[in-house]
Protein backbone atom coordinates (compact mmCIF):
# COMPACT_ATOMS: atom_id res chain seq x y z
CA UNK A 1 0.00 0.00 0.00
CA UNK A 2 1.16 3.52 -0.77
CA UNK A 3 1.94 6.04 1.75
CA UNK A 4 -0.95 9.23 1.07
CA UNK A 5 -0.26 12.00 2.23
CA UNK A 6 -3.11 14.37 4.12
CA UNK A 7 -4.98 16.65 0.99
CA UNK A 8 -6.58 18.54 3.77
CA UNK A 9 -6.43 18.92 7.36
CA UNK A 10 -7.11 21.45 9.93
CA UNK A 11 -4.30 21.41 12.22
CA UNK A 12 -6.05 23.73 15.26
CA UNK A 13 -8.34 20.96 15.59
CA UNK A 14 -8.50 17.67 17.09
CA UNK A 15 -10.78 15.75 15.84
CA UNK A 16 -12.75 15.10 19.50
CA UNK A 17 -13.81 18.60 20.85
CA UNK A 18 -14.10 21.90 18.11
CA UNK A 19 -14.78 23.91 21.63
CA UNK A 20 -11.93 22.90 22.83
CA UNK A 21 -9.74 22.51 20.44
CA UNK A 22 -10.21 26.39 19.38
CA UNK A 23 -10.40 27.63 23.17
CA UNK A 24 -6.69 26.14 22.95
CA UNK A 25 -5.12 28.08 20.23
CA UNK A 26 -7.47 31.70 20.67
CA UNK A 27 -5.12 33.77 23.03
CA UNK A 28 -1.61 32.37 21.18
CA UNK A 29 -1.51 29.12 19.18
CA UNK A 30 -0.69 26.42 21.32
CA UNK A 31 2.55 24.92 19.69
CA UNK A 32 2.46 21.48 22.14
CA UNK A 33 -0.33 20.83 20.69
CA UNK A 34 0.47 21.71 17.53
CA UNK A 35 3.72 19.57 17.20
CA UNK A 36 1.37 16.65 18.93
CA UNK A 37 -0.58 16.57 15.54
CA UNK A 38 2.59 16.67 13.55
CA UNK A 39 3.87 14.09 15.47
CA UNK A 40 1.24 11.69 14.62
CA UNK A 41 1.64 12.31 10.70
CA UNK A 42 5.61 11.19 11.30
CA UNK A 43 4.41 8.52 12.89
CA UNK A 44 2.46 6.79 9.96
CA UNK A 45 4.90 7.88 7.85
CA UNK A 46 3.13 10.58 6.16
CA UNK A 47 5.33 12.95 4.87
CA UNK A 48 3.06 15.55 3.31
CA UNK A 49 0.09 17.39 4.29
CA UNK A 50 -2.07 20.53 3.00
CA UNK A 51 -3.83 22.63 5.74
CA UNK A 52 -7.54 24.24 5.35
CA UNK A 53 -6.67 27.18 7.10
CA UNK A 54 -7.50 28.39 11.01
CA UNK A 55 -8.33 31.79 12.17
CA UNK A 56 -5.77 31.88 15.20
CA UNK A 57 -2.50 31.34 13.40
CA UNK A 58 -1.55 27.63 14.16
CA UNK A 59 -1.23 26.65 10.58
CA UNK A 60 2.03 29.41 10.19
CA UNK A 61 3.26 27.65 13.38
CA UNK A 62 2.76 24.15 11.76
CA UNK A 63 4.29 25.48 8.79
CA UNK A 64 7.53 26.61 10.15
CA UNK A 65 7.99 23.03 12.60
CA UNK A 66 6.47 20.62 10.02
CA UNK A 67 10.13 20.21 8.90
CA UNK A 68 11.38 18.98 12.05
CA UNK A 69 9.16 15.84 11.37
CA UNK A 70 10.13 15.34 7.50
CA UNK A 71 6.58 16.78 6.50
CA UNK A 72 6.03 19.06 3.54
CA UNK A 73 3.16 21.62 4.74
CA UNK A 74 1.31 23.86 2.33
CA UNK A 75 -1.11 26.62 4.18
CA UNK A 76 -3.95 29.11 2.62
CA UNK A 77 -2.74 30.51 6.48
CA UNK A 78 -6.50 31.17 6.91
CA UNK A 79 -9.21 30.27 4.88
CA UNK A 80 -11.55 33.23 3.88
CA UNK A 81 -15.11 34.04 3.74
CA UNK A 82 -18.10 36.70 2.82
CA UNK A 83 -19.36 38.07 6.06
CA UNK A 84 -22.34 36.49 7.16
CA UNK A 85 -21.54 33.19 5.35
CA UNK A 86 -20.33 30.18 6.43
CA UNK A 87 -16.32 29.97 7.34
CA UNK A 88 -15.25 31.68 10.24
CA UNK A 89 -14.32 28.89 12.09
CA UNK A 90 -11.69 28.44 9.84
CA UNK A 91 -10.55 31.69 8.62
CA UNK A 92 -10.87 35.48 8.05
CA UNK A 93 -13.84 36.94 6.49
CA UNK A 94 -14.85 40.63 3.80
CA UNK A 95 -17.85 42.19 2.91
CA UNK A 96 -16.17 43.85 -0.45
CA UNK A 97 -14.67 42.57 -2.95
CA UNK A 98 -11.50 45.52 -2.06
CA UNK A 99 -11.80 43.74 1.44
CA UNK A 100 -11.54 39.92 -0.07
CA UNK A 101 -8.26 41.08 -2.03
CA UNK A 102 -6.91 42.71 0.97
CA UNK A 103 -7.20 39.20 2.83
CA UNK A 104 -5.56 38.03 -0.39
CA UNK A 105 -2.67 39.98 -0.11
CA UNK A 106 -2.48 39.69 3.90
CA UNK A 107 -2.42 35.64 3.43
CA UNK A 108 0.48 35.89 0.63
CA UNK A 109 1.89 38.09 3.36
CA UNK A 110 1.92 35.40 6.14
CA UNK A 111 3.39 33.10 3.82
CA UNK A 112 0.05 31.20 2.13
CA UNK A 113 1.26 29.00 -0.69
CA UNK A 114 -2.58 29.01 -2.42
CA UNK A 115 -5.79 30.67 -1.40
CA UNK A 116 -8.72 29.28 0.18
CA UNK A 117 -12.16 30.34 -0.37
CA UNK A 118 -15.54 29.27 1.12
CA UNK A 119 -18.56 29.66 -1.50
CA UNK A 120 -21.00 27.66 0.56
CA UNK A 121 -22.07 26.38 4.12
CA UNK A 122 -21.81 22.42 5.45
CA UNK A 123 -23.96 19.65 5.01
CA UNK A 124 -26.88 19.92 7.77
CA UNK A 125 -26.69 16.59 9.43
CA UNK A 126 -30.35 16.72 11.06
CA UNK A 127 -31.03 16.37 7.48
CA UNK A 128 -30.54 14.83 4.55
CA UNK A 129 -28.86 16.17 1.10
CA UNK A 130 -29.34 19.67 2.64
CA UNK A 131 -26.72 22.52 3.34
CA UNK A 132 -26.42 25.17 5.82
CA UNK A 133 -26.42 29.09 4.23
CA UNK A 134 -27.07 30.39 1.14
CA UNK A 135 -24.14 29.75 -1.66
CA UNK A 136 -22.18 32.75 -2.83
CA UNK A 137 -23.05 33.65 -6.46
CA UNK A 138 -21.43 32.74 -9.53
CA UNK A 139 -20.02 36.17 -10.06
CA UNK A 140 -18.20 36.89 -6.72
CA UNK A 141 -16.73 33.06 -6.89
CA UNK A 142 -15.86 34.17 -10.30
CA UNK A 143 -14.35 37.70 -9.39
CA UNK A 144 -12.61 35.84 -6.15
CA UNK A 145 -10.94 33.07 -8.09
CA UNK A 146 -9.60 35.80 -10.90
CA UNK A 147 -8.27 37.65 -7.77
CA UNK A 148 -6.51 35.16 -6.48
CA UNK A 149 -5.25 33.81 -9.62
CA UNK A 150 -3.87 36.93 -10.77
CA UNK A 151 -1.93 36.78 -7.73
CA UNK A 152 -0.39 33.75 -8.50
CA UNK A 153 -2.22 31.45 -6.21
CA UNK A 154 -3.45 28.49 -6.66
CA UNK A 155 -7.46 28.35 -5.25
CA UNK A 156 -8.81 25.75 -2.45
CA UNK A 157 -12.79 25.93 -2.39
CA UNK A 158 -14.97 24.62 0.05
CA UNK A 159 -17.98 24.16 -2.03
CA UNK A 160 -21.07 21.80 -1.74
CA UNK A 161 -24.30 21.27 -3.65
CA UNK A 162 -24.44 21.04 -6.83
CA UNK A 163 -24.98 24.57 -8.82
CA UNK A 164 -22.14 25.79 -6.13
CA UNK A 165 -19.70 23.07 -7.80
CA UNK A 166 -20.23 23.84 -10.85
CA UNK A 167 -20.49 27.40 -10.51
CA UNK A 168 -16.42 27.01 -8.86
CA UNK A 169 -15.43 25.34 -11.84
CA UNK A 170 -16.43 27.26 -14.63
CA UNK A 171 -14.48 30.22 -12.30
CA UNK A 172 -11.25 28.00 -12.33
CA UNK A 173 -10.83 26.68 -9.46
CA UNK A 174 -8.14 24.40 -8.99
CA UNK A 175 -9.86 21.95 -6.16
CA UNK A 176 -13.32 21.26 -5.28
CA UNK A 177 -13.29 20.33 -1.46
CA UNK A 178 -15.93 18.38 0.05
CA UNK A 179 -18.31 18.64 -3.14
CA UNK A 180 -21.39 16.76 -0.99
CA UNK A 181 -24.58 16.52 -3.24
CA UNK A 182 -23.58 16.56 -6.47
CA UNK A 183 -25.70 15.69 -9.49
CA UNK A 184 -23.88 14.67 -13.53
CA UNK A 185 -24.20 17.95 -14.38
CA UNK A 186 -21.55 18.90 -11.60
CA UNK A 187 -19.55 15.68 -11.94
CA UNK A 188 -19.20 16.29 -15.84
CA UNK A 189 -18.19 20.36 -14.52
CA UNK A 190 -14.95 19.24 -12.71
CA UNK A 191 -13.83 16.74 -15.55
CA UNK A 192 -14.44 19.37 -18.13
CA UNK A 193 -12.38 22.17 -16.21
CA UNK A 194 -9.98 19.43 -14.78
CA UNK A 195 -10.38 20.46 -11.18
CA UNK A 196 -9.15 17.99 -8.39
CA UNK A 197 -11.85 16.84 -5.70
CA UNK A 198 -11.01 16.03 -2.18
CA UNK A 199 -14.25 14.67 -1.08
CA UNK A 200 -13.05 14.42 2.83
CA UNK A 201 -16.17 11.37 3.06
CA UNK A 202 -14.92 10.32 6.09
CA UNK A 203 -16.47 13.57 8.07
CA UNK A 204 -19.42 11.15 7.70
CA UNK A 205 -18.51 7.84 7.62
CA UNK A 206 -16.43 8.29 10.94
CA UNK A 207 -19.82 9.56 12.42
CA UNK A 208 -22.05 6.91 11.74
CA UNK A 209 -22.95 4.89 15.27
CA UNK A 210 -21.00 7.51 17.39
CA UNK A 211 -25.37 8.40 18.51
CA UNK A 212 -24.23 12.21 17.56
CA UNK A 213 -26.77 12.28 14.53
CA UNK A 214 -29.56 9.69 13.15
CA UNK A 215 -27.44 6.97 11.66
CA UNK A 216 -30.77 6.92 9.19
CA UNK A 217 -29.58 10.34 7.56
CA UNK A 218 -25.89 9.60 8.11
CA UNK A 219 -26.17 6.49 5.95
CA UNK A 220 -28.07 8.07 3.53
CA UNK A 221 -26.06 10.89 3.07
CA UNK A 222 -22.68 8.21 2.90
CA UNK A 223 -24.87 6.45 0.20
CA UNK A 224 -24.60 9.38 -2.16
CA UNK A 225 -21.01 9.97 -1.20
CA UNK A 226 -20.20 6.32 -2.55
CA UNK A 227 -21.93 6.84 -5.60
CA UNK A 228 -20.41 10.28 -6.26
CA UNK A 229 -17.23 9.18 -5.73
CA UNK A 230 -17.00 6.23 -8.38
CA UNK A 231 -19.39 8.24 -10.79
CA UNK A 232 -16.72 10.58 -10.81
CA UNK A 233 -14.07 8.69 -11.36
CA UNK A 234 -16.13 6.88 -13.95
CA UNK A 235 -16.28 10.69 -15.86
CA UNK A 236 -12.11 11.18 -15.25
CA UNK A 237 -12.27 13.29 -12.18
CA UNK A 238 -8.72 13.96 -10.72
CA UNK A 239 -9.39 12.82 -7.37
CA UNK A 240 -6.74 13.10 -4.05
CA UNK A 241 -7.12 11.74 -0.84
CA UNK A 242 -8.19 14.24 1.88
CA UNK A 243 -9.93 13.39 5.60
CA UNK A 244 -10.66 16.93 7.11
CA UNK A 245 -8.47 15.98 9.88
CA UNK A 246 -9.12 17.08 13.09
CA UNK A 247 -13.00 17.80 12.19
CA UNK A 248 -15.20 15.69 14.77
CA UNK A 249 -14.13 11.65 14.56
CA UNK A 250 -11.22 12.45 11.96
CA UNK A 251 -8.38 12.06 13.90
CA UNK A 252 -4.84 13.86 12.64
CA UNK A 253 -2.66 10.65 10.45
CA UNK A 254 -5.33 8.06 11.51
CA UNK A 255 -8.07 10.33 9.18
CA UNK A 256 -5.88 9.71 6.07
CA UNK A 257 -5.61 5.93 6.15
CA UNK A 258 -9.51 5.84 7.37
CA UNK A 259 -10.35 7.84 3.87
CA UNK A 260 -7.92 5.65 2.10
CA UNK A 261 -9.93 2.85 3.15
CA UNK A 262 -13.30 4.70 2.14
CA UNK A 263 -11.81 4.94 -0.98
CA UNK A 264 -10.83 0.76 -0.69
CA UNK A 265 -14.32 -0.28 -0.50
CA UNK A 266 -15.91 1.92 -3.02
CA UNK A 267 -13.71 0.61 -5.27
CA UNK A 268 -12.65 -3.11 -4.15
CA UNK A 269 -10.06 -4.92 -5.88
CA UNK A 270 -9.21 -2.28 -7.86
CA UNK A 271 -5.39 -2.63 -8.69
CA UNK A 272 -5.15 1.21 -10.08
CA UNK A 273 -6.44 3.30 -7.51
CA UNK A 274 -3.61 3.73 -5.84
CA UNK A 275 -1.82 5.52 -8.39
CA UNK A 276 -4.48 7.28 -9.56
CA UNK A 277 -4.96 8.87 -6.08
CA UNK A 278 -1.22 9.34 -6.21
CA UNK A 279 -1.36 10.96 -9.29
CA UNK A 280 -4.33 13.49 -7.70
CA UNK A 281 -2.17 14.29 -4.88
CA UNK A 282 0.44 15.06 -7.17
CA UNK A 283 -1.46 17.86 -8.43
CA UNK A 284 -2.25 19.05 -5.06
CA UNK A 285 1.37 18.98 -4.16
CA UNK A 286 1.56 21.51 -7.06
CA UNK A 287 -0.42 23.97 -4.86
CA UNK A 288 2.13 26.33 -4.00
CA UNK A 289 2.60 30.14 -5.33
CA UNK A 290 4.32 30.29 -8.54
CA UNK A 291 7.65 32.88 -6.97
CA UNK A 292 7.76 30.14 -3.94
CA UNK A 293 8.26 26.97 -6.14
Amino acid sequence: MAVFGECHAHIFMDGIDYRAAAAAHRNHPDERLIREHLAAYSRRGITFIREGGDRYGASEIAARAAADYGITYISPVFAIHKNGCYGGIVGLGFDTMKEYHELVLTAIQKGADFIKIMTTGIMDFQTDHTVTGTPLSADEVREMVHIAHEEGCRVMSHTNTAQAVIDACRAGVDSIEHGNFQNEESLSAMAEEDTVFVPTVVTVRNLIGSGLFDDQVMNSIWEGQQQMVSRARALGVSMALGSDAGAKGVLHGQGIEDEYQAFKDIFPEDDSLDAYLLAGENRIRAFVRKDRK
